[in-house]
């Protein structure tokens, strides 16, 4: 049994016993459910159906595919871990910045070897290609972090500004596959799925605010010179990339298993208003 199998068993009972009349009293084909709509009645609100198609599972399978496993995060890693520790020994800048590209690409070759997907050693690849840019412009190797810190700077503001407007970028995430299929802004008239999407973004910015607020004064201390920080702002990158990550995904995991959103039908969505979010 699946885990969005035990998630369905467990929130059925919730559903009552209208689920098992939802189809019929569609089609009319079962008199009960006939009879008001024939009189002109309005009919009764129905339950939404729980499935194992719930707003949990299906953020849960967006977010695993985004982690690649152990090899991902090593393959992100890899380069920026080169270049660090090659700069810390040698100090030649441009002997780093090759020895970081060689190290994703010979990450690559072995994924093409093994016929295997290049996602992660393609983004840390173009990550290593962004930082050489910087840094050479300068001539100072510490701004080769400086693209990172700016990025997540960035990032968090616009996922931020998502939350607070009420568009939070997990349900945008989620959107195309919750209510009308044909209209993925649908989900913004479930105030349950509003609620939980807004939360996992915040989990989100979290890990980006973090970063920020440790690497920009590391990376202030190099390049003005008040501390040589170089070592400890690669190493800083690293820890807190993927293995940061990690942690608000399991963050995450926490907060969906609080509750069993259903995804439902448009024509329940209207009806009921939302769905109440368990725990809440």
């Amino acid at each position: 049994m699946t885990e969005q199998q035990r998630a369905a068993g467990e929130a059925a009972p919730a559903a009552g016993a209208d689920d098992t009349t939802e189809a019929p009293a569609r089609d009319g084909s079962a008199s009960g459910a006939s009879v008001p709509e024939a009189a002109g009645e309005p009919a009764a609100p129905e339950a939404p159906a729980v499935t194992e198609d719930t707003v949990e599972a299906l953020v849960r399978s967006q977010l695993s595919k985004a982690l690649g496993g152990k090899r991902g995060m090593v393959e992100a890693a890899m380069p920026t871990l080169t270049f660090t520790l090659s700069y810390v020994i040698a100090s030649d800048l441009r002997l780093s910045i090759t020895l970081g590209v060689v190290a994703a690409l010979i990450l690559g070759v072995v994924r093409l070897v093994q016929r295997s997907s290049v996602q992660f050693v393609v983004t840390s690849l173009f990550g290593i290609g962004i930082a050489a840019v910087f840094a050479m412009r300068s001539g100072n190797a510490a701004d080769a972090f400086l693209p990172g810190i700016i990025y997540n700077a960035v990032y968090s503001v616009v996922l931020s500004l998502s939350v607070l407007v009420r568009w939070p970028a997990i349900g945008l995430m989620i959107g195309p596959f919750i209510g009308n299929k044909e209209d993925f802004t649908s989900w913004r008239a479930n105030p349950a799925v509003v609620k939980l999407a807004s939360r996992l973004t915040w989990l989100l910015v979290l890990p980006c605010v973090v970063r920020v607020l440790v690497q920009y004064p590391l990376w202030m201390a190099d390049t003005y010179g008040w501390a040589d920080t170089f070592g400890l702002l690669g190493l800083s990158k690293i820890a807190m990339g993927w293995p940061l990550q990690v942690a608000a995904f399991a963050g995450m995991v926490w907060v969906l298993a609080r509750g069993r959103t259903p995804l439902e039908d448009s024509e329940a969505g209207a009806a009921e208003g939302g769905v109440r979010e368990a725990g809440a």
